[in-house]
């Protein structure tokens, strides 16, 4: 493996943010003599099966991740001027219960948290947390704030905290951007890190491919904040070094402390997600425990369906057309798929929620069933 590996990158799926498109890291990647790559999006994984194929075809090591956004109290707090304050940190999925468990942390976070951003809070991270390598962040994260603001304290019971709950695959995240409040966070960082005893990192925050693209990043930020480039009170970074360096330039800034640079090529080590393509995967659907198979419950469903639709003595002809389809379905296997729709179009109807147009399947279908 490459003597040094990004972890922090954006691509255009941190919407009007991140510049790099997901089609050109890896082969950015494979032109600075990297082998590994990392992509870490903020508060989504919408690109994540797009940059592992992207990856595995100009053979870097995809790394899986993403920049999530922690609630300041709880995710369920949703009051103006306090909750909508929010801290970053990123997380990395080491293996398939990494990945599960960041995918529902995003979902999380949608689904629960969402108030101007999708949340997370401290005690789902707590509870998804195995299989994941924390890093902490930018100088967004709730360290490198408590930090900036002469909170070292709190810095300490913040850090300390995520070293209870990840152990050995935290680290205090140190950049090299060009913002001059990253370099007095650098300091303290360092000094924190060396005081608890939590291993370093570097990382370079990567929102664009190359130093030139740094201006097409400031039209992106114009737009995502509805100014102009004339505007003097515009969001801007005030520097042109949020791109993907090479391993010699982040060597030579860290130069004073190299383990930054070793522990990336370590947590590339410890990141082996895999996704096998090609057939369908379903989730086990749970039936009554009074039914010995999946297809049992299937067929008591549409015998029921019956009933209801053709009274207690139907036809033979409409039997025999039940038990045709029942058998195909079998056959294909896809029992669990029809279980599992009419599981979800059954709780809207008794629920008093509309249920749109069929998709693909027709009436006759799932006529049975519903």
């Amino acid at each position: 493996m490459s003597n040094f590996v990004h972890l922090h990158i954006h691509s255009e799926f941190s919407l009007l943010d991140g510049a790099n498109r997901i089609k050109d890291l890896p082969v950015r990647a494979k032109e600075l003599g990297m082998d590994a790559m990392a992509l870490t999006d903020h508060g989504v994984m919408y690109g994540a099966i797009d940059f592992y194929k992207a990856c595995k075809k100009e053979g870097i090591k995809p790394i899986i991740g993403c920049e999530v956004y922690v609630a300041p109290r709880s995710r369920l707090d949703k009051e103006p001027n306090i909750d909508n304050h929010y801290n970053h940190l990123i997380l990395l999925a080491k293996n398939k219960q990494g990945y599960q468990n960041l995918c529902k942390l995003v979902s999380i976070g949608f689904v629960e948290g969402y108030y101007y951003k999708p949340r997370i809070d401290l005690e789902v991270l707590e509870k998804y947390h195995e299989g994941l390598i924390c890093l902490s962040a930018c100088l967004a994260g709730s360290v490198n704030q408590a930090l900036l603001n002469g909170e070292n304290e709190k810095a300490q019971e913040i850090a300390l905290w995520h070293k209870r709950v990840f152990g050995e695959d935290y680290y205090i995240e140190i950049q090299n951007n060009g913002i001059k409040e990253q370099v007095l966070a650098n300091q303290k960082l360092i000094a924190l890190a060396k005081k608890l005893e939590i291993p370093l990192v570097a990382t370079n925050d990567a929102h664009y491919l190359k130093r030139e693209d740094s201006y097409n990043h400031e039209v992106l930020l114009c737009i995502q904040t509805g100014k102009r480039m004339s505007d003097m009170d515009r969001m801007r970074f005030d520097t042109d070094e949020l791109y993907v360096k090479s391993p010699e330039e982040m060597i030579e800034y860290f130069k004073a402390v190299p383990e930054a640079i070793e522990n990336t090529v370590k947590i590339a080590e410890k990141c082996n997600v895999e996704f096998e393509f090609g057939h369908t995967i379903l989730p086990n659907y749970d039936v009554p425990p009074e039914f010995p198979t999946h297809y049992d419950y299937l067929k008591k469903l549409c015998d029921e369906g019956i009933k209801k639709r053709y009274g207690e003595n139907p036809s033979q002809e409409i039997l025999e057309r039940a038990k045709y389809e029942l058998e195909v379905i079998q056959k294909m296997g896809y029992v669990d798929y029809f279980l599992i729709v009419w599981d979800f179009i059954h709780y809207a109807k008794t629920h008093s929620i509309p249920v749109g147009p069929r998709t693909w399947f027709t009436e006759q279908d799932l006529l049975l069933l519903m």
